[in-house]
């Protein structure tokens, strides 16, 4: 019953790695309404960086979906990206006046070796709005990080010195070389290395990287679910869809679910009840109360135990 999600490798994570992330809409439904929006995410990633120390070094924001190329420091990828998206999705529900998901499932997440794949990722993303034909040249696309290789200070937050030390020691001439690397890839067609990985899906580089890269993720392995994977375990135990779980009414079926939900999140993820809340349209004391009486009820009620056991085991599979 659960074998779709069991067999979903888990993310390979450890201080220092850069991964190329994708954040696609639901149902390729856009994820930007306005420039409000777009202003509202920069913001999010440069409080991320804060928080978290993970470092930007390229990004950018399409209509129905966005590219980003993130180095984590000691804060796992997971929760630095289930932050981000949710923080995200709650401003945009708020503004809309909407409820539920935004952005397509799991968020795509390639680790990428950046000795040797930095620059061509950078390229990548920052000339997306080229090969949509949105406009001719990456310079007049205002919604990416081309613009912080341009000038200094274009973003704050943004690391720029990394990329361009790779290409010189002097920064005007790295910018130029920079420059000239991007402009001859606009006529460049889809690099599908950068959605497919190599050998493993979840990897870009040579042979020897994968190895170290394995190595050093058996080590910090991460082990803490989201809560997207929480509420689609949630989801198929208690056979609820979207509809019933994001209600506004109080019907049992979606109650019963969201203090499943509240409990998963409460063991065993870095997401908070608070968050939980938020996503729901519900504060922190009715989840909280909900998880008691879940408890309770488990206590003398053979069925609402065994729930209890199938979202337990259906998480340990997922991120044993």
């Amino acid at each position: 019953m659960y074998g779709v999600h069991m067999a979903r490798k888990q993310r390979i994570y450890y201080p220092g790695a850069f991964y190329h992330i994708i954040l696609r809409g639901n149902a390729q439904q856009d994820v930007f309404f306005d420039d409000c929006d777009r202003y509202r995410f920069l913001l999010l990633m440069q409080e991320a960086v804060e928080k978290f120390g993970c470092r930007i070094h390229a990004f950018c924001l399409m209509s129905n979906h966005i590219h980003i190329a993130l180095q984590v420091g000691n804060i796992s990828l997971s929760r630095v990206m289930q932050n981000l998206s949710f923080r995200y999705t709650t401003w945009v529900n708020r503004r809309m006046k909407r409820s539920g998901h935004l952005f397509q499932g799991r968020y795509k997440a390639l680790l990428v070796d950046a000795d040797t794949y930095l620059c061509e990722l950078a390229a990548y993303i920052h000339l997306n709005p080229v090969r949509a034909g949105m406009v001719a040249k990456p310079e007049d696309y205002l919604w990416s990080g081309h613009h912080a290789y341009l000038l200094d200070g274009y973003y704050p937050w943004f690391t720029s010195d990394y990329l361009l030390g790779l290409f010189d020691s002097k920064k005007d001439k790295a910018r130029e070389l920079y420059l000239c690397y991007v402009a001859e890839r606009i006529g460049d067609r889809l690099t599908d290395q950068f959605l497919k990985g190599g050998i493993d899906s979840r990897l870009l580089g040579e042979e020897s990287f994968v190895e170290e890269a394995m190595c050093k993720a058996q080590i910090l392995m991460e082990i803490k679910p989201t809560l997207e994977e929480i509420i689609e375990i949630v989801k198929v135990i208690c056979a609820v869809d979207d509809e019933t779980l994001y209600s506004l009414h109080r019907g049992r079926a979606a109650a019963e679910a969201r203090a499943f939900i509240a409990w998963g999140v409460a063991e065993y993820s870095d997401c908070t009840i608070s968050e939980t809340g938020r996503l729901f349209g519900r504060d922190v004391t009715t989840l909280s109360n909900s998880i008691m009486r879940l408890k309770l009820k488990a206590c003398s009620n053979a069925a609402v135990a065994g729930k209890i056991e199938a979202v337990r085991q259906a998480i340990m599979n997922k991120t044993g």
